[in-house]
C-alpha cells in the first residue's frame, strides 16, 4: 500500500491483490462496495492520516477508485468542509463517502496472468463461460496460452478497454490468476522457451473442449 499527496485536500492510494487477501477481502467484493470493503477503507484513512497527515475527520470525501487489469487500485481521495450551516447545526462527526468507480485502463502492450495448474485454467474458462458474457470470443481474439516451467501463463495482446464485460471478465481473471510483472520482457520469454498451446483465440478455442 502506497500514500501519495495531491495536493493539501486530495491524495492517491495504491493497492494491489495482496493488500486485500491481507484483509480477507476479494477482488468482486472490494469493487461492489461491501461493508467489508467501506471497513477496509476507513482503515485507510486512518493509515492515510498516521503516514501523510491527511486529516479526514469532519470532511465531506470523495473516493474515486480505479481497478487495473494488472491487479492494482488506485484509490483518488478528495476532501472538503461540510456546509457551514450544517455543520452548526448538527455534530458533524462521522466521515461522509461517496464513491464513485471508474472503469478500467488498459495501458500496457501485453498484460500476462500466470496460472498454478492447467485444472486453474479450466476452471478459470468454465466461470467466463457459466458468466455467458456477451463479446468474450471477440474480446479475447489475441490471447494466448503458453506453459513454462509447470506454471500456465495467459498473454493477453490487443485489449478492448471499452468492452462491456472487462469488469465481469477481470473478476473471474483474478479468482485463478496472478498478474505477472514486466508483462513484456516476460512474454518474450515466454515465446522463446515456453510451450505454445493456444496461439489466438484462447477463450473460443478451450471453451468448445470444456462441458
Amino acid at each position: 500500500m502506497r500514500f501519495e499527496k495531491l495536493s493539501n485536500d486530495k491524495i492517491r492510494i495504491i493497492l494491489n491483490l495482496q493488500d486485500l487477501e491481507d484483509n480477507d477481502i476479494d477482488y468482486q467484493s472490494f469493487m461492489s462496495n461491501s461493508s467489508d470493503s467501506q471497513k477496509l477503507f476507513m482503515e485507510i484513512l486512518d493509515e492515510a492520516e498516521e503516514q501523510i497527515g491527511f486529516i479526514t475527520k469532519d470532511y465531506k470525501l470523495m473516493i474515486e477508485a480505479l481497478a487495473t487489469i494488472d491487479g492494482d487500485f488506485i484509490i483518488t481521495v478528495t476532501r472538503s468542509l461540510p456546509d457551514l450551516d450544517f455543520a452548526s447545526n448538527y455534530n458533524y462527526k462521522k466521515r461522509t463517502i461517496r464513491a464513485k468507480r471508474k472503469s478500467q485502463k488498459i495501458t500496457k502492450d501485453a498484460i500476462i496472468y500466470s496460472f498454478d495448474t492447467f485444472d486453474d485454467v479450466c476452471d478459470f474458462v468454465l466461470l467466463l463461460k457459466n458468466l455467458n458474457i456477451p463479446g468474450l470470443i471477440t474480446f479475447t481474439k489475441d490471447f494466448s496460452l503458453y506453459t513454462y516451467k509447470n506454471n500456465y501463463y495467459l498473454i493477453m495482446e490487443n485489449i478492448n478497454k471499452d468492452f462491456s464485460g472487462i469488469k465481469s471478465f477481470l473478476c473471474a481473471l483474478t479468482e485463478f490468476g496472478k498478474s505477472v510483472n514486466n508483462s513484456n520482457l516476460f512474454k518474450n520469454k515466454l515465446t522463446e522457451y515456453g510451450e505454445l498451446l493456444v496461439k489466438n483465440n484462447f477463450y473460443k478455442t478451450l471453451s468448445k473442449s470444456l462441458k
